[in-house]
């Protein structure tokens, strides 16, 4: 007994440094990202500077999309990492990290839960770890990878439900607060994963006596005091516009249609596996027949009703992005090490070689797009050689079946793109230059950027770097008068300086340059020019 604990307690470890070597790299160098990261943290910012913790505002205009979660985790981190001038992001960061190593370590209760096999339940934490959506997301202040976390750990304790464990009072208060959090960083999505598991088991097996041992009778008032406080507050401040722009807006257009030019097929998820969950591809997508053709076992039971029916709504919701579908990454990742666990299972030889191709068409679109993103951008074409052979590295071992030395390997590749390439890639990163000519040539900027105008370039990352009261105006020709007028410094793109040098002229103005910062704008696909001026 006393041995098994300690080799449990090896695992977690190794599981919380792997992950660590995942997700560290690149989270203090990489500048703010447009456009969702530098909105999220622009409001839990103003947040911090205005002290109402209740509206989620971004300058004037008010955020109504996603609750309030995201912002109270990431507040307690930006306050105690320090605001003011320098206002890095990565304390916005720091919720995202903590979401992706409570998931990992979820994962590793539910493989326990199911298999009894610590091995196996670590395997399937460390594919969890190294794939490339999670990776991702942990580099990113917004809420997906937190929201992982959160529906995650409800799944482990319903997992542990299911089984029939007798649950303590606090792993039942776990699971309800683990739903709140889940709908108070992101609506729906963690009671509905958890929530159609629940109906698929119970419709599969005919029963629900289970369900008791999660005590809704006083779980549910649980998930609601949780809950409850915010809405009311938010719905009192706003005047109900909060609901009508969030259900009636953001998550109606979704519904309706591509919200955003976010569209795509049915079955888009399904085609962006291979890349998503690189590099374990390949026992990935030889789970997947080998789980259906188990379904009678009740382990591959609960993971198919944890997988299935959410994973088709998301493929029947117009809308699509990536990370729509990483709540249910786990339930992938827990087949897979099912699956290598048995030896491999029997699949068809069109059907491997198949998997194998996607394998290696996902590591060579990782190592392609290193290799031609300096090249495009006109950086030192170098930058990318680490990150290709990180691929080429990673993807080699995943063919020739070493899947522990392919997951072993993987933090070189992320290293590599995120902590060594993008970072050095100035071209992409417009609004930290604009942020170090303000620093270098106004002495009066200040972190609220007040006196500080914008035309023709309004992404989310200038407000936050350039400050809360920065004015984004229509057109140059507004920018040269209110640089005469009370403001201070005017950033004018290359397509609105004809009309602001007019303007000024007309004014008598003669503004002085103070810089000119050129780089690609990947929100908008295009490249744009931006000058600084000074009164």
């Amino acid at each position: 007994m006393r041995g098994e604990r300690a080799l449990l307690l090896r695992l977690r470890l190794l599981l919380i440094l792997f992950a660590l070597c995942v997700f560290l790299p690149g989270l203090f160098t990489l500048p703010p990202s447009d456009r969702d990261e530098s909105r999220f943290a622009q409001a839990t910012k103003q947040m911090t500077e205005t002290g109402d913790y209740t509206k989620i505002m971004n300058g004037t205009e008010p955020r109504n999309k996603k609750p309030i979660g995201i912002h109270w985790l990431q507040a307690p981190m930006v306050l105690a990492a320090g605001t003011g001038l320098k206002n890095p992001i990565w304390p916005y960061r720091i919720p995202s990290v903590l979401g992706g190593l409570a998931a990992v370590l979820a994962v590793f209760e539910i493989g326990l839960t199911l298999t009894s096999l610590p091995r196996t339940a670590a395997l399937a934490g460390l594919m969890l770890s190294s794939c490339v959506i999670l990776a991702t997301e942990t580099h990113i202040a917004k809420t997906d990878a937190a929201l992982l976390g959160a529906t995650t750990i409800a799944m482990a304790v319903l997992a542990r439900a299911w089984v029939g464990r007798a649950l303590p009072r606090w792993q039942v208060a776990l699971f309800w607060l683990a739903v709140s959090a889940g709908i108070l960083l992101k609506g729906p999505i963690t009671p509905m994963v958890a929530g159609l598991t629940v109906v698929a088991l119970c419709v599969w097996e005919k029963r629900g006596a289970w369900l008791h041992t999660l005590r809704p009778g006083w779980g549910i008032p649980l998930l609601l005091l949780a809950v409850t406080p915010w809405f009311i507050a938010i719905g009192v401040a706003t005047h109900g516009a909060f609901f009508a722009q969030a259900v009636g807006g953001d998550l109606g257009q979704k519904l309706a249609g591509g919200a955003e030019a976010h569209g795509g097929f049915f079955g888009l998820h399904a085609l962006l596996i291979p890349l998503l969950a690189f590099p374990s591809t390949v026992p990935v997508l030889l789970a997947l027949p080998a789980a259906w053709a188990d379904r009678r076992n009740a382990s591959t039971r609960f993971l198919l009703a944890w997988l299935v029916p959410s994973w088709l709504v998301f493929e029947i919701v117009p809308t699509k992005l990536p990370h729509y579908t990483l709540p249910l990454y786990p339930a992938l990742f827990l087949l897979a090490a099912r699956f290598l666990a048995s030896s491999g299972g029997a699949a068809s030889r069109w059907w491997r070689w198949l998997c194998h191709g996607a394998l290696i068409m996902a590591g060579g679109l990782l190592g392609l797009a290193a290799i031609l993103l300096p090249v495009f951008l006109g950086e030192a074409w170098w930058l990318g050689v680490p990150a290709l052979a990180g691929a080429m590295l990673v993807a080699g071992l995943a063919a020739r079946k070493r899947t522990l030395l392919a997951l072993a390997a993987s933090p070189l590749l992320y290293t590599a793109i995120l902590q060594v390439e993008l970072p050095n890639l100035p071209a992409l990163w417009i609004a930290p230059r604009v942020k170090t000519v303000l620093r270098a040539e106004w002495p009066g900027w200040n972190s609220l950027g007040k006196g500080l105008v914008v035309a023709g370039y309004a992404e989310p990352s200038l407000m936050f770097l350039g400050g809360t009261d920065i004015k984004f105006l229509p057109d140059g020709a507004q920018a040269a008068a209110a640089l005469a007028g009370s403001e201070n410094i005017a950033v004018v793109s290359e397509t609105d300086q004809k009309g602001f040098t007019q303007k000024a002229g007309a004014l008598g103005l003669v503004p002085r340059e103070l810089g000119r910062v050129r780089g690609f704008n990947y929100s908008r696909g295009k490249w744009v020019t931006l000058e600084i001026f000074r009164k």
